[in-house]
């Protein structure tokens, strides 16, 4: 398995955490930001070929870092984020229900 990084990007009150795998994007979770403090997840998504390594659990992990150093909450409308903050309740602090 290839070695994954991740970056977070905004502007203009949209942005995106994405996943690399040897300098390509093989996964991206998009937000649209509402007011100062809240971000709502519009999409998470893994790219073909990469199913199944956990790379959408691990750039909603990411969003959730990014939103507590930031004092964020998140509102997730993607129904996979949704699902990872059903079943992890240690993000129970950022999530904006």
């Amino acid at each position: 398995m290839s070695t994954i990084t991740f970056e977070r990007t905004e502007a203009n009150g949209a942005g995106r955490f994405e996943a690399f795998a040897n300098g390509a994007v093989v996964g991206v979770m998009t937000y649209t930001r509402i007011d100062e403090h809240l971000v709502r997840v519009e999409h998470t998504e893994v790219f073909a070929g990469h199913e199944g390594e956990g790379l959408g659990s691990a750039l909603v992990a990411r969003g959730v870092s990014w939103a507590r150093k930031h004092k964020q909450k998140i509102s997730p409308r993607c129904s996979f984020t949704k699902f990872v903050f059903e079943r992890t309740p240690e993000f129970s602090d950022v999530w904006y229900k």
